[in-house]
């Protein structure tokens, strides 16, 4: 059981969690009605379980010469096992999103592509951090997809617009991760540290109420700008650059990787944030399950990697 819990990453699965908490109540103001989301709450995790997987299983032979402690390489898992597991996880995945409707079956198909796209293909090419921030994109709105009406419903302020900062801030941390099982080139760091503060101005710009202003919004659901809640978003901002910062001084795999786990589960203190500040006091429960989940994933990062 272990080894399958290590070759999908388990502990990193509750960030996915986080976002379809905070996709859903971007568009409704409760978690209701709660066979919806926990359809999504499966959903994601099938998905992301299952890309997780798949990275391994298109990844064993690089895995073979760099990584060979990892389930497949080591022979603890047969490449035949792990990709009916990885298989597995995907169908289970898409027939959540099913249960929760159409427009979330649409989403989650989309996202399913890009998951498989990335893992075969587009994770050894320049765009690979960008594919993989687009899942993060498409995560998120599949969280949105739940309060949907409608497939075009889903694209629509303010979800379009926070889940765009989230996808640039992972693709800004999957490239921080792309050498990570050697010594990481410092240019990459630093660039990649730049994207993911990219990230951080998107979010800024959404509590702050800039983006409003600048017409991306809606001025009758959307709150003024809360700049207590700019605050806490810059301080979490700072912890996250200090690990980059010590990253950079030393390009280690081990203070990398730290970096990395630390700007992973970081999101889900940005899902807290983001649905207190857009739906206030009553909010406040949800961004605490959201702040929760750390503690499952911190205490299981303890065994498993997250990386």
């Amino acid at each position: 059981m272990r080894s399958y819990l290590q070759l999908c990453r388990f502990p990193a699965v509750f960030t996915a969690l986080g976002d379809i908490l905070l996709g859903y109540l971007l568009v409704r103001s409760t978690l209701t009605p709660i066979v919806s989301v926990a359809a999504l709450l499966v959903a994601t995790a099938g998905l992301y379980l299952s890309g997780m997987a798949w990275n391994d299983i298109f990844d064993r032979e690089e895995d073979a010469r760099e990584r060979p402690k990892r389930p497949i390489p080591s022979g603890r898992i047969p490449l035949r096992s792990a990709t009916v597991f990885a298989s597995g996880l995907m169908g289970i995945g898409l027939a959540a999103s099913a249960v929760a409707g159409v427009p979330s079956l649409f989403v989650a198909l989309i996202l399913a592509g890009c998951i498989l796209l990335y893992d075969a293909w587009l994770k050894r090419t320049p765009i690979g951090p960008v594919a993989m921030g687009t899942c993060r994109f498409l995560n998120v709105l599949l969280g949105a997809s739940g309060g949907a009406a409608t497939f075009a419903d889903v694209w629509r302020m303010p979800q379009i617009w926070v889940a765009a900062a989230m996808g640039i801030y992972i693709a800004g941390v999957t490239w921080f991760a792309r050498k990570d099982s050697g010594e990481s080139p410092r240019g990459s760091l630093v660039a990649s540290g730049f994207v993911v503060n990219l990230g951080f101005l998107g979010l800024a710009a959404w509590v702050s109420g800039a983006a409003l202003r600048w017409g991306f919004g809606d001025p009758v659901l959307d709150p003024p700008g809360e700049w207590n809640l700019v605050l806490a978003l810059v301080v979490i901002a700072i912890t996250v650059n200090r690990r980059i910062v010590l990253a950079v001084g030393d390009p280690s795999p081990r203070v990398v990787q730290l970096a990395v786990k630390t700007m992973l589960l970081t999101l889900l203190v940005l899902d807290a944030l983001l649905i207190y500040y857009y739906r206030g006091d009553p909010g406040m429960p949800y961004s605490l399950v959201c702040l929760a989940m750390l503690i499952p994933a911190l205490f299981l990062g303890r065994w498993l990697t997250i990386t």
